[in-house]
């Protein structure tokens, strides 16, 4: 039987406190930690889709925005029940996520940046516009998922969509699908001459970030009880990538770690204003400059280093005493 490498080690430990976090802790931690979920999935899923497969997409926010829109429109304006609101929420975001796919095909690096973020902040100008359907920047009204005032049942549920989130996600990449993301990420070009179907790919990897995206959008809109354009604004994309970049870019458990991190830190540096903004900015420099590949890696390498044996000292080396 296999050991439990210093990874899963980590994993559970870490599982464990999350699901122990309510019991020992106040109402306002438990709220801050049921938001640090819905940036957790975020940052899992762009992870997959720039860590993994090399798309660098700008839109990650806008499909969130899409499925929490998508959901709550569907409740208030067709009087969809809550299951199919939230099922056609999901499959637009895999619709939208297609085309995307579709048009970014030929496109790389900066164009693809500059292109997503043209595609979202048009969704957010069109939230903003349509004040009779979205109701603008008034904040578009969700209706709650449990009874009562407690925000423990949004908790687990959002800690239940990150374990299945990564563990979908882990298990798509070890098959033959992330050895191509990863052809993909490195020379696509030379992925399509050995015969990997790139079109197919990266589609897929679109439609998969951009549905898990919506998820935690609908997870947050019915968490927070109001839904505004801003879930679409540049920052908050930014801050989705810091998340990701500060856990792990190519660690899918290190991005949630990322996100949980930040977000708490974030709001513990509350008090000192728009200078948190400041400290947050030189937390990510000295990531990158002492734990390049992120704060998970750096824990792996860590762990690694502190179970391997000391070297054996042979018989030839061994110190002649006087």
């Amino acid at each position: 039987m296999m050991r439990p490498s210093v990874a899963q080690w980590t994993q559970g430990l870490l599982l464990a406190l999350a699901l122990l976090l309510p019991l020992v802790s106040g109402p306002y931690w438990i709220h801050v930690g049921a938001i640090a979920w819905y940036y957790a999935l975020l940052a899992a899923s762009w992870a997959l889709l720039a860590g993994y497969a090399g798309q660098f997409s700008f839109a990650h926010v806008a499909f969130a925005a899409l499925g929490g829109y998508a959901s709550a429109l569907c409740i208030e304006l067709l009087a969809f029940p809550l299951p199919l609101a939230i099922l056609t929420a999901v499959l637009l975001a895999a619709v939208v996520g297609a085309l995307i796919g579709a048009l970014v095909l030929r496109l790389s690096g900066p164009y693809l940046a500059l292109f997503t973020l043209a595609i979202s902040e048009i969704f957010r100008l069109v939230l903003v516009a349509e004040e009779d359907i979205t109701r603008g920047m008034q904040g578009l009204s969700v209706p709650s998922l449990f009874s009562g005032n407690s925000d423990v049942p949004y908790y687990y549920l959002g800690l239940g969509l990150v374990v299945l989130a990564v563990g979908a996600m882990n298990g798509l990449l070890a098959t033959r699908v992330g050895l191509f993301l990863r052809a993909i990420r490195e020379d696509e070009g030379a992925a399509r001459a050995s015969g990997v179907d790139t079109t197919r790919y990266k589609i897929l990897v679109f439609v998969v970030t951009s549905v898990i995206a919506a998820i935690a959008g609908i997870y947050y809109g019915h968490f927070i009880g109001i839904l505004t354009p801003n879930m679409a604004i540049l920052p908050e994309m930014g801050l989705v990538i810091a998340m990701a970049v500060i856990g792990g870019i190519e660690s899918l458990p290190g991005s949630v770690i990322g996100a949980v991190v930040v977000f708490l830190l974030s709001e513990s540096l509350r008090s000192y204003g728009e200078w948190r903004f400041v400290l947050m900015g030189l937390v990510l420099i000295l990531v990158q400059r002492f734990a390049q590949n992120g704060l998970f890696p750096m824990l792996e390498q860590l762990g690694h280093r502190r179970k391997e044996p000391l070297p054996a000292v042979s018989a030839m080396e061994e110190p002649r005493g006087g």
